[in-house]
């Protein structure tokens, strides 16, 4: 018999960085888990990728347990690291921080396709190249 789930969390935490303060803490707190247990899961298991942010899926359930699923760095967050930006523009549409080439944004749709809401690759590239745009950040061919 399945688990009967209480709540479904999602958050943004850095790899391998984990702590009980906030975001974590509260918000896990206040579902009555242990935040020590899942900091330490975390972290074990984003040792690898220490330093980047990572979307995070906690499923914790009525006896107090979790699972959790790490998906793979935000768009903005693969783009900005492809072209050592520190971060997107003030003012987007009026100024340009830096170029994305089409190839570079293949690369980033290929890795970040398993969480895109499609499977087709020129899709994929389109919404990379519409995060790009909003970050101000011009794709060249």
């Amino acid at each position: 018999m399945a688990k009967k789930i209480k709540a479904i969390v999602k958050l943004n935490v850095v790899g391998a960085q984990a702590t009980a303060a906030p975001p974590v803490g509260p918000t896990l707190s206040q579902h009555g888990l242990q935040i020590m247990d899942f900091v330490k899961a975390f972290n074990e298991k984003t040792k690898d990728q220490q330093g980047t942010v990572l979307p995070v899926v906690i499923t914790i359930y009525v006896d107090r347990t979790f699972s959790f699923i790490v998906k793979k760095p935000p768009v903005a967050i693969l783009i900005k690291k492809a072209l050592n930006l520190e971060k997107g523009a003030q003012t987007t549409g009026k100024e340009t921080v830096a170029k994305l080439s089409r190839s570079q944004a293949k690369k980033i749709a290929e890795e970040k396709m398993e969480d895109l809401n499609t499977t087709d690759l020129d899709s994929a590239i389109n919404i990379i190249t519409g995060t790009a745009k909003s970050m101000g950040v011009e794709v060249t061919e």
